[in-house]
């Protein structure tokens, strides 16, 4: 069952969600707990730990749904907010998903627009919590415990399949958050490590909505692999909306003359996929190198600020589907001759 807080004054609208979604009620599929301001929602999460997501209007007395989105942000970043408001115009909206709203629907409310919002929104918490359980499963438990208790707890069986490896074909992404160094030079730590955090959350969830695989976050940059069918396909249209969506958003400050841009490499191949690290330090990374890994890394590092860079050889059969720039044979490290790069450019 998914629990979903609704906060608006106008109770018109508790009456036709309570219809619309009489039968997904009834099964009991969703649950809804309502409040008519951001104080009462702030008392409802309370009583309600167990909420999954909020649908919040902006414009409510006593506390305004842009307000309520910075205090759940404070005591709950895992719980998401889809903001439901009449004024749609372009600054509250660049507001709340500033605040940290994972979407945004206009008044009047499209009911099949806002179940397949609330379905999409619901599917990306079900991600989030799937990580955080395999965050508490063996591979972590490698990392941290000692071995005589490792083996205690999930025995030697276990603690063997963790070591297995594996080639694979898949396609690696890297995205850089080009020159976020003057923001880490001009800026306070806490106000550094949660812009960043921002900016990760934007490109996870373009990730995970092509149904990629975020491997590792590394200082500003993100990694991540496409696996299975449409594998290019599907990791071009998350670098592609990535970029969009970072090129779209305002100058960070003034003092840091900082501008969200990201520079993005992609290359698709044969691979490793294992547990690397030490054993005797108890860390070990599951992921993924090899050469096509390698020069992804190299074709990111080629990039300028909004470019997605990708070899001519990987976008055969989806020529027709996106629209390539050609840059010429260029030099990459460690490979002894150029090869064909491409820009992709919608």
């Amino acid at each position: 069952m998914a629990k979903i807080l609704v906060v608006d004054d106008e109770a018109d609208l508790e009456i036709l969600l309570m219809q619309k979604f009489r039968r997904k009620i009834r099964t009991g599929e969703y649950d809804f707990v309502f409040a008519l301001n951001g104080r009462e929602a702030l008392e409802r999460l309370q009583a309600h730990p167990d909420i999954d997501m909020i649908l919040s209007d902006i414009n409510m007395p006593e506390m305004d749904g842009l307000t309520l989105l910075t205090k759940v942000k404070e005591q709950n970043p895992l719980l998401k907010a889809v903001i439901i408001s009449a004024y749609g115009d372009l600054e509250n909206i660049r507001t709340a998903m500033n605040r940290g709203a994972f979407d945004f629907i206009t008044k009047p409310v499209d009911f099949q627009d806002l179940e397949i919002t609330i379905e999409k929104t619901l599917q990306h918490i079900n991600q989030i919590k799937s990580t955080l359980t395999a965050l508490k499963e063996n591979n972590i438990l490698k990392m941290y415990v000692d071995e005589t208790v490792l083996n205690f707890m999930i025995g030697k069986e276990s603690e063997t399949s963790l070591m297995e490896n594996e080639t694979v074909e898949a396609t690696v992404v890297f995205v850089d958050l080009s020159g976020f160094t003057r923001i880490s030079e001009n800026e306070e730590p806490n106000v550094v490590v949660s812009l960043l955090n921002e900016y990760f959350d934007l490109m996870v969830r373009e990730i995970i909505d092509q149904k990629g695989a975020v491997d590792k976050f590394i200082g500003d940059a993100v990694m991540a692999v496409f696996k299975g069918q449409d594998q290019i396909e599907r990791a071009l249209r998350a670098s592609i909306a990535i970029r969009d969506k970072m090129n779209s958003m305002p100058m960070y400050s003034k003092k840091s003359n900082f501008s969200p841009k990201v520079s993005i490499g992609l290359n698709s191949g044969e691979m490793v996929s294992g547990n690397i690290g030490s054993q005797s330090l108890k860390r070990l990374d599951y992921t993924v190198i090899g050469d096509a890994v390698n020069v992804a890394a190299r074709l990111q590092s080629t990039a300028a600020p909004g470019q997605i860079l990708i070899l001519e050889k990987c976008t055969q059969g989806i020529s027709d589907l996106f629209t390539f720039q050609q840059l010429g044979e260029i030099s990459l490290k460690n490979k002894a001759k150029p090869v064909s790069v491409l820009e992709v450019v919608k």
